[in-house]
């Protein structure tokens, strides 16, 4: 897949996400009104008007108006959250910068120029493992973020090489799709505690048992079902959304360079930082260039490695991008 078709894929992606989580969210607010206040939507202006007064589905009319409020929180406002969430600060905002800082600018402006990409926002987050990601919405509303270790432990040439690849997410728009996916999902999750904790402790918990038929009964197991398993089924969204996305950008980041060794080298350095980048959350890990939360799941590949790991293998990074470098020499 091409950058072309990569930014297109994205796109699709962020809608066809956007839409399930509406239908996701409407779909637990739904059952919160039919098994738990025992309210029928599909019925409900059968009534006569005192009974659609007082028997409003506000858990479907609620779950709704949700998940549209955080689609457009996320499309807008997710690198907000995200770079929140981890303590990010700008770095522009800063009265003294240090050599490591200044350096980072310089490289930022030379991968600027030759993206041909408006210019990013740049954030520190003070943290000692190495890591960086990017977020945003699109090219003219990108950041990228670095953690201190990073700049530490990291020299110009292997910085450039992160930048770069860096870089190539906000071209590919990687950003809008995963930042999307760190705020929707973490909102289903959300949504679907709630309906589990009004399931099993909520006062009118056992009006369930008044709906009959053989579709109502499958349609309760399935929405306990659904509402037990959302935790684990957002968690392995969130996994699987980067790992062939990070192939793509460490190949475009090598040709922003021209010289693939570099990010290679960055790679084997933070690889070698078995510390999990703390300042970083579970909800935001795919968005890393390296799994922050220090797992070793990336070190195979084959199905379960793509399910349960938020990147590919390091040590195939690697090796891919030193076969790259012979059409750079």
């Amino acid at each position: 897949m091409n950058i072309f078709e990569q930014q297109k894929a994205n796109r699709k992606d962020t809608v066809y996400l956007i839409f399930i989580i509406i239908l996701f969210l409407s779909a637990v607010g739904f059952g919160y009104d039919y098994f738990i206040l025992k309210i029928d939507p599909f019925h409900l202006f059968e009534s006569s008007p005192q009974s659609i007064r007082s028997n409003v589905p506000v858990g479907t009319l609620g779950a709704l108006l949700l998940s549209i409020l955080m689609s457009l929180y996320s499309y807008f406002c997710g690198d907000f959250f995200v770079l929140k969430s981890c303590g990010a600060c700008l770095l522009s905002t800063k009265a003294e910068k240090n050599f490591s800082e200044k350096q980072l600018e310089n490289i930022v402006d030379e991968m600027t120029i030759a993206s041909g990409l408006p210019r990013p926002k740049l954030y520190i987050v003070e943290d000692p493992d190495p890591n960086a990601f990017a977020t945003g919405r699109d090219p003219k509303h990108a950041s990228i973020a670095v953690t201190r270790g990073l700049l530490e432990k990291l020299n110009r040439e292997e910085v450039q090489g992160v930048i770069a690849h860096e870089m190539s997410h906000v071209q590919n728009f990687d950003i809008r799709y995963m930042c999307v996916v760190a705020v929707l999902i973490g909102a289903a999750v959300l949504a679907a505690d709630w309906a589990r904790r009004s399931l099993f402790y909520g006062r009118r918990g056992r009006s369930s048992s008044d709906r009959k038929g053989g579709g109502a009964a499958l349609f309760f197991v399935i929405w306990v079902i659904l509402i037990i398993l959302t935790p684990i089924l957002g968690q392995i969204m969130a996994m699987c959304v980067s790992r062939k996305r990070e192939y793509l950008a460490d190949a475009s980041g090598a040709q922003l360079t021209r010289n693939p060794i570099g990010l290679a080298k960055a790679l084997e350095k933070i690889e070698q930082a078995a510390e999990p980048t703390l300042s970083i959350k579970k909800g935001t890990a795919h968005l890393c260039i390296s799994d922050p939360l220090g797992k070793t799941m990336g070190l195979k590949e084959g199905f379960w490695a793509d399910l349960l790991s938020t990147h590919p293998p390091i040590s195939e990074r690697i090796k891919k991008l030193k076969e790259m470098a012979y059409l750079y020499s």
